[in-house]
């Protein structure tokens, strides 16, 4: 069941392993976020050595997300059927390989490669260490645990950023990625000796049949064949489009991916596959408006305000620090008020900040400093409570592969967006613009799914039972505690 707005537990409460879980949690997020955003940083020195324009080089950054959905499916099918903790080992593992071989780049193709590998290991962090900690803290601190939780991306970027200043000017960009691969040692003795989450190991782990986990029906012998071609297919389909190799078939390879995920999303939920979709049409519109700024604003204060190296690092810091800030302040009012209200109430207040930030002449530097620190604590802070929001609608058996897969499908709205944000910079001569647009437009869009609750009012219309919490509230209740 939901927990009620107003019950709220402590701190205190936590034991020492509900902590540890946690600080070794937050870690790889904080690698996962170190990791990513990396390429952000040198987008324009790749380019320039590998003779790239600038929609070109955007696709690098989009080379993550094709494969995240792979990664998301995968390996919460692991985490669902082993455990969360072989998930998350093997996760952070992933990216980590994936972020040191982008340092051994000879081209465009082997870059995209090194960075789809590191999307498999995003995913699956994603997915198996939210589901951890929540799993593993009190039901009344679920909202503070992912919100604190994501604390530990930006802090990652915010690290990039302090790197990539002091790195790139001495060894160029290569060895900013292998950096990268330095603090994993750390994070892999800390989560070998972590317990398994708690409940997933009394509603799932006792169980002899695990038969109701998401891998019994992938890997099914009448379904493995199958699996694996559609795997192909969709992944095949994916590097084309947001290559752009696509040949003039952009509209049939959209349509056979589409076809894909909703074949794989009717294995993972059964009939709730609409809710499913749903949650990723959700995702989808979350990362439209934040991602073309998360990829492009390095390049936006570079090219159109003319910023200097070491002004861009202290912009995205400050953005950084504020997007932190706002997941920890997310969390700990929406044990208070519940999920959805707060999300809305943090997706509407960002709108105030949209504009100022893109509007701001070159030269105001503080200002600066101040408005993204402000945008990102609304926009992206409140992005902490959506592990929270996913999970509330998946029972424990199907939530790291339901939360995984539903999230990094909805994450190839990243991929899209920074090829989006510069196909419009491109027809209107501006990216502070365009940048504005997307932002603004799509955060008003997910609001209202959000707002009026969609995906559960979907599951309640189809009439499944399901030990969901999402399911449970009242219909239309907005203050309910999810």
């Amino acid at each position: 069941m939901a927990t009620s707005p107003g019950v709220a537990g402590s701190f205190r409460q936590l034991s020492g392993s509900q902590r540890k879980a946690f600080f070794a949690a937050w870690l790889g997020y904080l690698l996962d976020g170190f990791d990513f955003i990396l390429i952000t940083l040198v987008l324009t020195d790749i380019a320039k050595e590998f003779r790239l324009d600038l929609t070109t080089a955007a696709t690098l950054v989009s080379a993550a997300f094709v494969s995240r959905w792979l990664g998301g499916l995968l390996l919460g099918a692991i985490g669902d059927r082993f455990g969360r903790k072989p998930a998350m080992v093997i996760s952070i593992i992933a990216f980590s390989i994936g972020s040191l071989l982008c340092g051994f780049a000879w081209g465009y193709w082997s870059l995209f490669v090194f960075r789809a590998i590191v999307g498999i290991g995003m995913a699956g962090e994603y997915g198996s260490s939210a589901t951890y900690v929540m799993e593993s803290w009190p039901k009344a601190m679920r909202n503070r645990a992912t919100g604190f939780l994501l604390s530990g991306y930006p802090i990652g970027t915010v690290v990039a950023a302090l790197a990539f200043q002091v790195i790139v000017p001495i060894g160029g960009w290569r060895w900013l990625f292998f950096a990268g691969i330095i603090p994993i040692a750390l994070t892999l003795y800390l989560r070998r000796s972590l317990p398994e989450a708690a409940e997933w190991k009394a509603e799932v782990g006792v169980r002899e049949d695990k038969d109701v986990a998401t891998s019994s029906v992938l890997f099914a012998p009448r379904r493995r064949v199958l699996n694996a071609a559609l795997v192909v297919i969709v992944a095949a389909a994916l590097v084309l489009i947001f290559s752009e190799h696509t040949g003039g078939f952009g509209w049939p390879l959209i349509a056979v991916t589409v076809a894909g995920f909703i074949a794989f999303a009717a294995q993972v939920a059964g009939r709730l596959w609409p809710v499913l979709l749903a949650i990723m049409v959700t995702v989808f519109a979350a990362f439209l408006y934040s991602w073309p700024i998360q990829s492009l604003l390095p390049t936006y204060l570079k090219t159109d305000l003319h910023y200097t190296d070491g002004q861009v690092s202290t912009a995205l810091t400050w953005a950084g620090i504020g997007y932190a800030l706002g997941c920890c302040l997310a969390g700990m009012v929406a044990d208070r008020l519940g999920t959805r209200r707060t999300y809305v109430g943090g997706l509407v207040l960002s709108l105030l900040f949209i504009v100022p930030v893109f509007v701001l002449p070159a030269g105001n530097v503080v200002v600066l400093w101040i408005l993204l620190f402000v945008m990102q604590g609304t926009s992206q802070g409140i992005s902490g409570l959506l592990p929270k929001y996913i999970g509330d609608h998946f029972p424990t058996r199907l939530r790291a592969a339901g939360l995984g897969f539903s999230y990094n499908v909805g994450a190839l709205g990243g991929a899209l967006a920074p090829l989006a944000g510069a196909a419009i910079a491109a027809d209107i001569g501006s990216l502070g613009t365009a940048l504005m647009v997307l932002a603004g437009s799509l955060t008003i869009l997910v609001a209202l799914i959000i707002g009026l609750d969609l995906p559960a009012r979907i599951g309640r219309a189809l009439r499944t039972d399901s030990e969901a919490p999402a399911f449970a509230a009242p219909e239309g209740t907005i203050s309910s505690g999810r």
